[in-house]
């Protein structure tokens, strides 16, 4: 009797199967906010994650925090190690049950940096597409403005940059100078930035990153058109300025780094894998309009 009753249920269950299926097939995603936020500020990445969990009805979505709590995860965008956040980071996502099929990332201004060192550094769980939302891939050379409330912080990052970015305990305790790429000492950039030139492959080719980045099925560069904040914003494009200069800028295309091919870059352009758009706006505003049409269709 038990027996046919199971036989019984087996239909049922397997066409509970193919109801459940296309939910539980969702693609989970990461979030990384930008400087000076938080995981779950109200009116930045907790209305990003509502947006998404909206649009895309039973999606899983990790915000990262880094620290304890909202203020600490605040100050860390400041002064935390980021070679520390991204091993955290790391170890976050390992442990996370929810990830181990894979994920796709979303990271906003400095969490788009980060994020990619995420997929450079920890290929397990797999990254899928990596969307950089005004993130900054090769650094800035200023903070002309800066978020909200943080403007008389900004005002003391530019001093401490201006008096020594590259020494050991300015590059170890202030996020922002860990992506200073400083075009008029490049070889001082090279030597002694901890995090962006180390994941630029500034000091050698680590394989490894390059494997690994070359591994995404998309890696999409979002650039604001209008904007105030990251100097110079083609860095959010994998551009920079010319070498030797701070006036001229040049696109990834003519990077020695595109060129010489040390992050696999070339060819992953060359596979249709590399997306460029642009909107509109000053550094993170964007409308959710442009949201659903450009963003959403990578993350489903």
């Amino acid at each position: 009797d038990k027996m046919a009753a199971l036989m019984a249920a087996v239909p049922v269950l397997a066409l509970l199967g193919l109801c459940l299926g296309p939910a539980a097939a969702t693609t989970p995603l990461v979030i990384w906010h930008g400087m000076g936020d938080s995981c779950c500020n109200p009116v930045s990445m907790g209305y990003i994650q509502k947006l998404v969990e909206k649009k895309i009805p039973g999606i899983y979505v990790l915000s990262l925090k880094i620290g304890s709590n909202m203020i600490q995860d605040v100050e860390n965008s400041f002064f935390m190690n980021v070679n520390d956040q991204v091993r955290e980071v790391c170890s976050q996502l390992a442990k996370d049950p929810h990830l181990q099929g894979g994920y796709n990332a979303m990271g906003f201004s400095q969490g788009g940096q980060f994020l990619r060192a995420v997929a450079q550094r920890c290929p397990v769980p797999p990254m899928l597409n990596l969307i950089s939302i005004g993130g900054q891939h090769q650094g800035v050379y200023g903070f002309p403005r800066c978020p909200g409330e943080s403007s008389h912080l900004c005002d003391w990052i530019r001093k401490t940059l201006d008096l020594g970015a590259y020494t050991k305990a300015v590059q170890e305790h202030l996020v922002q100078a860990e992506y200073w790429h400083d075009p008029l000492k490049e070889e001082d950039y090279r030597k002694n930035s901890i995090f962006l030139a180390d994941i630029n492959q500034e000091r050698g080719i680590n394989e490894t990153y390059k494997k690994n980045l070359m591994a995404l099925k998309k890696f999409v560069m979002v650039k604001f058109l209008n904007d105030t904040m990251v100097d110079p914003p083609i860095s959010e494009w994998f551009g920079f300025y010319k070498s030797g200069q701070a006036k001229e800028t040049i696109p990834l295309q003519e990077t020695s780094l595109y060129k010489e091919d040390r992050l696999g870059l070339q060819e992953m352009d060359k596979a249709g894998k590399l997306v460029f758009l642009g909107v509109k706006g000053d550094h993170l505003h964007f409308s959710e309009e442009w949201f659903d049409s450009s963003i959403l269709p990578f993350l489903q």
